[in-house]
């Protein structure tokens, strides 16, 4: 319960107060508590008499700005250049929250500006916010802490999520381009089946002849779209839901979901190198860091993205603990490419294994951007192909009749 109301913190307080020559005053602060507000308030020399936190309108929905992976990632570099250039923190945090065009960003930059301010470690105050730092992050940061390195650390985090983030849209796109000529194709087919394969068949009820059957083929799928095209959209519609909230409930699913997706042509490719590219990425940024190897394999098993390589990854750290090299646990796992075992065992024999890993990361996130790009540039006359396939053979349906009537006479 304390969790929850500790990420409530971003919201804005009302307050009444007297100022030191006894003016009294009002107004809004933001902030993660009413005591923190109230110090904020003395701090600027004001005495608060009254503090309470803003109401909400009930009715209107008032538009908020989301923070997203991509503003966290912003933010990380922007305190990594700060405290690189010798930037005090509070003052870095400060600088980014009153200069951030992203007003939710504001007032969650304020708010943990206002707790550090108040002693607390950073990691500690970024903790109580886990929908925008995750464990990994927070854990990294408080390694530059107790190392006194914390400028180091925010440099290698803001590199870590900005090359997650860059990989993560690479997937998106290879995986928006199939749907989309599913969804293009389905679209397309459905208005000609319902709409206007019907007027062809009106003309060829004047025609007392016998239709082709490839002909009939398409009148009948087009007479049950035009009685059922609205029991087949619920039904995507209601699937779609049920899969949604089975997936939610169901770890198996899930599991068996990600098994499915990595053996696709083309985009099972893709995802196998991204996972590759994220272990790899995960692993060379906490282990440099100075975290531990097996708890660097933990986290580099929440980030993999995939069911396979998290519980793949999951076995090397039983291996690794149990005294094993890592690179013999991943080749017994037998989903690593071989270059990247031996690139393994090259870092460990030579103590560079950071390093390594992360010359295996950007090569393989060179090969996902070479593969998107080479999927996009297939597809793009794919579309057309099928487009292409679909329209042509229901036109020459509607034609056939013709043709053959013109052959007769």
């Amino acid at each position: 319960m304390a969790k929850k109301q500790q990420e409530k913190g971003l919201d804005t307080f009302q307050w009444v107060g007297v100022s030191a020559r006894g003016k009294k005053l009002e107004g809004e602060l933001t902030g993660s508590s009413i005591a923190l507000v109230k110090a904020k308030l003395r701090k600027q020399g004001i005495t608060p008499s009254k503090v309470k936190r803003k109401a909400k309108p009930i009715f209107g929905i008032k538009s908020v700005q989301k923070i997203t992976p991509k503003d966290i990632a912003l933010v990380t570099r922007q305190i990594a250049t700060m405290l690189m250039a010798g930037v005090p923190l509070i003052q870095s945090i400060e600088m980014i929250g009153s200069g951030s065009t992203n007003k939710s960003v504001s007032k969650l930059m304020s708010a943990i500006g206002d707790e550090v301010k108040a002693g607390l470690p950073l990691s500690n105050v970024l903790r109580k916010y886990p929908r925008y730092f995750d464990e990994l992050y927070c854990d990294l940061v408080a390694s530059g802490e107790q190392s006194g390195a914390l400028d180091k650390i925010f440099d290698r985090v803001a590199l870590y999520k900005e090359k997650s983030e860059a990989l993560k849209s690479k997937i998106k796109k290879a995986m928006f381009y199939p749907i989309s000529v599913l969804v293009v194709a389905g679209i397309v087919t459905s208005i000609l089946l319902i709409f206007v394969v019907p007027q062809f068949q009106e003309i060829f009820a004047g025609f007392g002849a016998e239709l082709p059957a490839f002909t009939l083929f398409v009148i009948a799928i087009s007479e049950f779209m035009q009685e059922y095209w609205w029991m087949i959209l619920i039904a995507v519609m209601a699937f779609g839901y049920i899969y949604k909230e089975a997936a939610l409930r169901s770890l198996a699913l899930r599991d068996a979901t990600d098994r499915a997706i990595l053996k696709l042509p083309v985009v099972g490719m893709i995802l196998n190198k991204a996972a590759v590219a994220r272990y790899a990425r995960t692993l060379s940024t906490t282990f440099a860091a100075g975290v531990p190897l097996v708890d660097a394999l933990d986290s580099a098993a929440g980030a993999s993205g995939n069911a396979v390589y998290r519980y793949a990854i999951l076995e090397i750290k039983a291996e690794v603990s149990s005294g094993n090299q890592m690179n013999w646990a991943m080749r017994n796992s037998k989903i690593f490419p071989d270059m990247v075992v031996q690139m393994v065992a090259i870092g460990e024999e030579s103590g560079s294994l950071d390093g390594m890993l992360a010359k295996v990361a950007t090569i393989y996130e060179q090969e996902v951007d070479d593969a998107v790009d080479g999927l996009s540039s297939l597809l793009e006359p794919l579309i057309m192909a099928v487009l292409g396939v679909l329209v042509g053979g229901l036109i020459v349906a509607m034609y056939l009749p013709i043709f053959q009537l013109g052959s007769v006479i």
